[in-house]
């Protein structure tokens, strides 16, 4: 019997290190924060108070009285975890209710909760498609999109942000695959921009093409009742799939996807990121069933978070900076350079303001960032402070 030496692990250490040593030599270096006490509009960072600008934590429901409470009662009742998977013992009541309530929020048959929303997109997509068929993405949809169509064994096409002519030309030339699934971000993450999909359902209608919308930083912000761009634009008959998350202007954690039973109960059967994974935490359960209440009794959140979101992006175009068009809580100040976005973020940071620098792979090269995000709670004078921090970096840079 030949017995192989195993290789010592300092010779893997040093292959990492190799790895880490391109990353910040491409200027991604990335590392995690220390951040002291609740998500708020104000938080700690190494001793420092400062003013947070880049959490997608949209309606300030994150650490609300009323989900805390919602959740601490859930806790004594059914304890803090699942305990099992939802298709073994994990499947509970709280479990249930808010899914019927989710349908009823989103105006589809059912909805299924899953444990992010990466899982929810990559469970969705791998469950519609597979070997044999087509599925279309928009050029700047979420990573989890991304992997959920690569993981598919679909064929996958890929067309110009936004450009719902290429994907009608893209459809037209597969028009022979089994099933095809048009599949983008109804707010994309990066851009705030909206999808066209008003344009976009009419030319998968056209092709006989499924429709998936990710509705994660639409959730809570976006149409008349906060259920997200899909209802804003009355489409709920055109798409086939919507997929939102619950930790973002939800406050909590997790995700849902809403649809026909059919649709639901194929999730059920084939979803393997549901099939194999514990179910969500009863108290985070509660909690995002309380965020809905929120939601439903206090819609002047989603006014003043688009009020506040109008002024701090006109005030930053009047300051020079370069700010794409858009809408919404989500404000991209355009830096070019993965260095200059850094350097921005240091300097606002020494300023008292927290805004992360986005730099590619997460953007296109070229287009690396600050992202800079609002809050329904964030007052007056935190946006004055902000504007005041911006324009100090823009009179020193």
């Amino acid at each position: 019997m030949v017995y192989l030496t195993p290789m010592p692990r300092q010779a893997f250490d040093d292959a990492f290190e190799a790895d880490l040593a391109g990353i910040r030599a491409a200027g991604r270096w990335r590392e995690l924060r220390r951040i002291e006490g609740p998500v708020d509009t104000w938080v700690t960072i190494d001793g420092m108070r400062v003013l947070a600008l880049c959490s997608n934590n949209y309606l300030g429901l994150a650490n609300h009285p009323g989900l805390a409470a919602a959740a601490a009662r859930a806790a004594e009742t059914y304890g803090v975890g699942a305990g099992a998977s939802r298709l073994i013992s994990g499947s509970l009541a709280i479990h249930r209710d808010l899914e019927t309530r989710l349908a009823r929020f989103e105006h589809t048959e059912a909805a299924v909760l899953f444990p992010t929303g990466y899982h929810a997109n990559v469970g969705a997509i791998t469950a519609l498609v597979g070997r044999g068929d087509a599925v279309f993405s928009d050029q700047l949809n979420h990573a989890s999109i991304i992997d959920g169509c690569r993981l598919s064994g679909a064929e996958v096409h890929v067309y110009p942000h936004a450009d719902a002519g290429a994907l009608d030309a893209l459809l037209a030339t597969r028009s022979t695959a089994r099933r095809r699934l048009v599949v983008t971000d109804s707010v994309f993450s990066m851009d705030g921009d909206h999808a066209p999909l008003r344009e976009i359902c009419r030319v998968a209608g056209a092709h006989d093409a499924m429709v998936m919308v990710d509705e994660a930083h639409a959730t809570g912000v976006e149409g008349p009742t906060g259920a997200g761009l899909v209802e804003a634009l009355g489409l709920g008959d055109a798409v086939t799939v919507q997929m939102g998350t619950l930790g973002k202007a939800l406050g909590a954690a997790g995700a849902f996807v809403a649809g026909s039973e059919a649709l639901i109960a194929l999730l059920v059967n084939r979803a393997r990121s549901f099939i194999y994974t514990t179910a969500l935490p009863p108290p985070v359960v509660a909690a995002v069933d309380a965020a809905l209440d929120v939601v439903e009794r206090e819609p002047e959140r989603r006014a003043r978070l688009a009020t506040i979101a109008a002024t701090l992006r006109a005030r930053l175009a009047e300051l020079g900076f370069e700010i794409p068009p858009g809408a919404g809580p989500i404000i991209p100040v355009i830096t070019g350079s993965s260095e200059r976005a850094l350097a921005w973020s240091r300097g606002l940071l020494e300023r008292g303001v927290f805004v992360q620098a986005i730099r590619p792979p997460t953007v296109p090269d070229g287009t690396a960032r600050l992202r800079v995000t609002l809050m329904a709670t964030h007052t007056d004078e935190d946006l004055a402070h902000a504007v005041a921090a911006f324009a100090a970096l823009r009179d020193r840079l």
